[in-house]
């Protein structure tokens, strides 16, 4: 019989302790890292006085009231133009007949980054039909804020959810 070998290596208290020192120092840099990344790519607040808007609250809410009672309808879209994109959104009284005269204007916002937002100029083309050229648009979705205001200074404020590029 021959007698057992020792190994070479014995686990001792200092290794275990390396271990777990190793083990915790990638767990801790990789929580640093991410808590690096995730302040150095938020662009900050959406909006400008958040905690004042919310204050306001009801008073947006009466608002929109008041603008639905007037019984305007609005439908917006994006669409293929020759320079890129368009923005179309269509105005309708009570009735059915088309707004016109209106002038139109609101903006595009990116919900993530305000620095992508665009201020929108629309011109009217008939029949209720406002058109704003938007040229080269970034793909994903896109909020739109507008406000129509009619002659006798009548307004409506509306928002729509948009997606570009069109799905087809």
């Amino acid at each position: 019989m021959t007698a057992p070998r020792e190994s070479e290596f014995v686990l001792r208290g200092s290794h275990v302790l390396a271990m777990l020192l190793a083990f915790f120092g990638v767990v801790i840099a990789v929580n640093v890292y991410f808590a690096f990344a995730a302040v150095g790519t938020f662009p900050g607040e959406d909006v400008t006085h958040p905690y004042i808007q919310g204050l306001e609250y009801n008073r947006t809410l009466d608002a929109h009231r008041a603008q639905q009672a007037q019984g305007w309808r609005v439908s917006a879209g994006l669409e293929q133009s020759a320079a890129g994109a368009a923005l179309a959104i269509r105005l309708r009284l009570r009735d059915g007949a088309p707004l016109l005269g209106a002038h139109v204007e609101g903006a595009l916002r990116w919900p993530a980054d305000q620095h992508r937002d665009r201020s929108l100029t629309f011109r009217e083309i008939g029949d209720g039909r406002y058109v704003a050229d938007l040229g080269r648009l970034g793909e994903g979705d896109w909020d739109l804020r507008a406000t129509a205001t009619t002659p006798e200074r009548h307004s409506l404020d509306f928002e729509a959810d948009l997606r570009w590029p069109l799905p087809r």
